[in-house]
């Protein structure tokens, strides 16, 4: 094979694994937001077998992060340049987030077993902030398919939002425990779930930079705008 032949051929094999790795991770992340987005449901449609499916269903996202893994490997063995590096090195990460985005779904799966005790409040609020953690985990996949820096910086500018939306959770939950002492085990549950999705909301975050990096080839963003007070001291 000629050097402009063997050239051809390795350019050609790069550009066809970086698009599998492509598919991959976008799978990997329809998967993980659909295991939220069915984990949301179980708020207001208790389902025990569908809470032990999301569970069961978080080794499929494990699998897949497992097969980019090796991907990416392939690929850093067949000598990329700078912007294949930039591929590599995001993927690693987005396939890191999005793990930790299945296994938050499952949590939220396994916590709403638990709410046993139908609760009154709160409920609308944690929804909303559901909602809002789906949309970003779509809106960061889709910068990520369509290499769009710009929708990815807003994704990130979009977290403080979310953020402001966990810190009202969280404190009508703490006051509804205050006043029912009853209300202490479900709003345990309760904190941990919308902790949970503001995290997702971190992971989507995370992501949304690696398309700024993977598009940019920087990686020194500014530091996040971050409106959670939740974890501040709690004075009565």
């Amino acid at each position: 094979m000629t050097t402009s032949r063997l050239h051809d051929h390795t350019v050609r094999s790069l550009d066809e694994g970086q698009q599998h790795l492509l598919d991959a991770l976008l799978r990997m992340g329809d998967m993980a937001a659909a295991q939220l987005e069915a984990a949301l449901d179980l708020l207001d449609r208790p389902d025990e077998g569908m809470a032990a499916r999301i569970v069961a269903n978080d080794e499929a996202i494990d699998a897949l992060e497992r097969e980019i893994g090796q991907d990416v490997m392939h690929l850093a063995l067949r000598g990329p340049l700078a912007r294949d590096l930039r591929e590599i090195l995001a993927a690693l990460r987005i396939a890191s987030d999005l793990e930790r985005i299945g296994d938050l779904a499952a949590n939220l799966a396994k916590r709403s077993r638990a709410l046993t005790r139908a609760w009154p409040v709160a409920r609308e609020d944690l929804q909303t902030l559901g909602r809002r953690a789906v949309r970003q985990v779509r809106d960061a996949l889709a910068a990520y398919r369509a290499r769009d820096a710009v929708a990815a910086q807003r994704v990130r500018d979009a977290d403080a939002e979310l953020d402001l939306l966990h810190t009202g959770l969280f404190h009508e939950l703490l006051d509804w425990m205050r006043q029912d002492a009853g209300a202490v085990s479900p709003g345990t549950h309760l904190l941990f779930m919308a902790k949970n999705l503001e995290r997702i909301g971190d992971h989507a975050t995370n992501i949304a930079e690696s398309v700024c990096f993977l598009v940019e080839g920087d990686d020194a963003l500014p530091p996040r705008e971050k409106r959670d007070d939740a974890s501040l001291p709690q004075f009565p």
